[in-house]
């Protein structure tokens, strides 16, 4: 059966026609005529052109012709990236910035259609469709016939081999063995004790104790440092506080390392080994940024297992130690090296600052606009305190705070840091793009097609989220009428779905319920309003919402920078 989104259209043969040209001009040139320099680059140009043409027919046969975007880039490739974003060059999130103007699935009709490049970039297939990305991510795991793509990855990669980049089920198998053990209730007890103190520091350092009103002008510089601290002390066991943060002897803070790698990844990754001695500021500040933080992972990952295999018995309980102990006890083609240490150590460290810290902000930036939301939190927070002297909430307090689990869900939805999972079909296979009760629509997938599930399309697909564009962290809990407990199966895909899920959601969602009830319960948040300056008006929230809570991409997808004030509750 023929797909009724196949091209009706009269084919014709560009290999026998490049043939042709190939067997044609070394005979022209052999006839001995003075070729022009003219005539040579017309030539050449002809030749481009002819090869981009059968590069761009090859591309629509490799998505079967299904319907979609003909554009010159890739957008997730490097030119694409690169390319300023236009009506002719998406950029790498526009599935967000079109969302609402250019919508591709509402445009052709489909909640899975193909981005075909006709310049540079290869063809792949964009869904929204759950159906379709459970195929791709579950099913397809489990059969070999979707995987993780060779390269997909690279600024991961730059620091050594780990479980968020390991393409083969064997290399993932191996990571996840050594990883998985270290993500467990005594770690999410220390996370949770960690950020009580933390944000006991936060309140001391940052003089808030003393004061009713506090403006933030960007809730990002607090969110980032405290997300920071958490993964640093449970992460690498190691006694930081907020008026020390991490660093390596003395030099550069780990936060501004990673504030440096997170916005020069691009540069990390495509520049030659050349490109780094070059004499310009930002470069130095680049290497120095990268050289930095891999003595500093080097130096602790080494001090570690020296700790662990001294006659001492090593008790610590923090993510290195255990990963460390675990690969120590192993042997053969299951034990870690070193850089494999480091290259999950990274990940960690990435995934579990740079991506909380943006859906904190997230949060909080909605919540602001909702006061009603925050009342029903601090209500909540006092049933479950109540009788219990200075109103202290501990880790047995997690299942019961289901109501800023549910607020930092919706956050999460509404920001995903992970905007894409991209996967390659491993071998010749096919997808059912057919909804419930639709007829049968098979589209063939060639091995080396990348199917790229767009995570923003799923979590503003009305078909899955009412209401997609409204902050409604109730919609969270699995039956509405109570609040018994939260809905937490693979509906939430903010953290990713299928086997390879995020292995570090519940350390994400321990430290950032603890930190949300301890600030609402103190505070009460707003936006913190624009004014101005030549009419003195002050905007609206509706204004503030529009101005503000917009994605911006570094290596992830966050918010814009958020202006928030707080005023403490009496």
């Amino acid at each position: 059966m023929v797909p009724r989104w196949r091209l009706q259209t009269t084919r014709f043969s560009t290999r026998n026609f490049l043939c042709g040209v190939h067997y044609c001009v070394p005979n022209f040139i052999k006839s001995g005529m003075d070729l022009s320099w003219a005539t040579a680059t017309t030539a050449l140009v002809a030749a481009v052109t002819i090869s981009k043409v059968f590069k761009f027919v090859s591309g629509l046969k490799a998505v079967d012709y299904l319907p979609g975007l003909r554009v010159p880039f890739q957008p997730l490739g490097l030119l694409g990236v690169l390319v300023p974003e236009r009506s002719w060059n998406p950029g790498v999130i526009f599935v967000w910035t079109w969302r609402h103007t250019r919508n591709i699935y509402r445009r052709f009709g489909s909640d899975t259609v193909s981005v075909v490049p006709f310049i540079s970039g290869a063809p792949s297939i964009y869904t929204r469709s759950m159906d379709v990305t459970k195929q791709v991510v579950t099913v397809g795991h489990k059969t070999g016939a979707f995987g993780k793509t060779d390269d997909m990855g690279r600024a991961f990669l730059f620091w050594g081999p780990s479980i968020v980049i390991a393409a083969s089920q064997d290399q993932w198998r191996k990571h996840r063995r050594i990883a998985g053990p270290a993500f467990n209730n005594d770690t999410y007890q220390l996370v949770w004790n960690t950020t009580l103190k933390v944000y006991s520091d936060m309140i001391d350092c940052e003089g808030w104790g003393g004061k009713g009103t506090i403006d933030v002008r960007r809730i990002q510089s607090l969110t980032t440092k405290f997300t920071l601290l958490i993964i640093a002390t449970c992460g690498f066991g190691l006694p930081f506080s907020w008026e020390e943060p991490p660093s390596h002897d003395g030099q550069m803070s780990i936060q501004q390392c990673m504030e440096i790698i997170t916005l020069r990844n691009t540069f990390a990754v495509a520049a030659p080994k050349w490109a780094w001695k070059l004499p310009l500021p930002w470069v130095r500040q680049t290497r120095k940024a990268f050289d930095t933080m891999r003595a500093f992972m080097n130096s602790h990952v080494q001090a570690r297992r020296e700790a662990i295999n001294s006659l001492d018995d090593d008790t610590s309980k923090d993510i290195l130690s255990l990963f460390v102990r675990a690969s120590e006890h192993d042997e053969g083609k299951i034990r870690l090296d070193n850089k494999e240490l480091i290259g999950n150590i990274f990940a960690l460290l990435f995934a579990g600052h740079e991506t909380t810290s943006h859906s904190l902000a997230a949060t909080l930036g909605f919540l602001s606009l909702h006061p009603s939301i925050q009342d029903e939190i601090v209500e909540q927070v006092h049933e479950v305190t109540k009788g219990r002297e200075n109103g202290e909430i501990t880790f047995d307090d997690y299942s019961k705070l289901d109501k800023a689990l549910a607020a930092f869900y919706e956050g999460v939805r509404m920001f995903p840091s992970g905007v894409y999972l991209i996967r390659e079909a491993k071998q010749d296979t096919v997808l059912n793009l057919s909804g419930i009760g639709e007829e049968p629509k098979m589209l063939p997938v060639k091995k080396g097609t990348h199917v790229v599930v767009d995570m923003i399309g799923v979590h503003y697909n009305p078909q899955y989220f009412s209401d997609p564009e409204e902050f409604k962290p109730a919609r969270w809990y699995a039956n509405s009428t109570s609040n018994a407990y939260i809905a937490d199966g693979e509906d939430h895909t903010g953290f990713s779905v299928g086997p390879r899920s995020c292995l570090g959601k519940r350390f994400a969602t321990t430290e950032a319920v603890c930190f949300l009830v301890l600030l609402l319960r103190d505070w009460r948040v707003k936006p913190l309003l624009a004014v101005n300056d030549s009419t003195g008006e002050t905007e609206t929230k509706e204004e503030w919402r529009e101005r503000v809570m917009q994605a911006k991409m570094t290596l992830t997808m966050g918010v814009r920078d958020v202006p928030l004030t707080f005023t403490k509750r009496v």
